[in-house]
């Protein structure tokens, strides 16, 4: 089967394009460098000759609120528009957990969009809702930093490594669409303040982690269970704890 993967290149579709194409298919890496681009539409109509599966991956340069969500919205529409035009049987997409629950933060907004333009098309779908990667741990810690203290929410928190992201996500998509959603996390569910503070003594970095029930992520208040799954999720295999002996992971 010849499967598109917008975003290709990225993070988490280099490493599931590798995974498809080792399993037999014919995968397109599709990114604005290989002349395929969502925005522009250019390639797209070329792209999807005689694809049976596209693979939504794609993220918005920009993270600013207005800029984000023109992103995902003309992404989405060219994208659909182009999988509608070719006779796509399945279209995937990447979101976030809960991604509806936090209508404060920009960009979970603008994910929202993205998933109301797949679920008004007429193509079979599939969107699966990721927790935050354990790559991103740090920027986390990052955001919630004043100077060497970092003040961060108890709400739960079960962040996935984006080598479990990936493999999920090629699993999921060759199974027939669900018109629906699919949970995916890590393994591992603690306060989002404690998980960071086994990041960074990971890290040796000697910032203390302030519990504050007011911090926000990313702009919006995180309740208990803002950001996990609400119901059943496929879990990783890789722990937090696996994930920081890796080289580099903490250094």
């Amino acid at each position: 089967m010849k499967i598109v993967v917008i975003g290709g290149t990225g993070l988490i579709g280099s490493k599931t394009v590798a995974i498809l194409r080792e399993r037999g298919h014919e995968v397109v890496a599709a990114s604005p460098r290989n002349g395929i681009n969502t925005i522009t539409g250019e390639g797209l109509k070329e792209a999807m000759a005689n694809t049976g599966l596209v693979i939504d991956l794609a993220n918005s340069p920009s993270f600013e609120n207005k800029a984000v969500l023109e992103f995902f919205e003309t992404s989405g529409r060219n994208l659909l528009a182009a999988e509608s035009a070719a006779g796509v049987g399945h279209h995937v997409a990447l979101s976030i957990v809960n991604t509806d629950r936090t209508p404060e933060n920009g960009y979970f907004r603008a994910k929202v969009a993205q998933e109301k333009l797949i679920e008004a098309s007429s193509i079979p779908y599939t969107i699966i809702r990721a927790t935050q990667f354990m790559e991103f741990i740090g920027a986390i810690a990052d955001a919630g930093a004043d100077g060497n203290t970092v003040r961060l929410s108890p709400g739960l928190f079960q962040p996935i490594a984006a080598e479990d992201v990936s493999a999920l996500v090629a699993e999921i998509a060759l199974e027939p669409p669900r018109n629906g959603i699919v949970d995916i996390a890590g393994p591992d569910r603690a306060p989002l303040d404690e998980i960071v503070v086994r990041y960074l003594k990971a890290k040796g970095d000697p910032r203390q982690v302030v519990r504050d029930p007011d911090a926000l992520y990313w702009g919006g208040r995180v309740e208990q269970h803002s950001l996990v799954p609400l119901g059943e999720a496929r879990l990783g295999r890789i722990d937090l704890s696996e994930w920081l002996r890796r080289p580099g992971k903490s250094s």
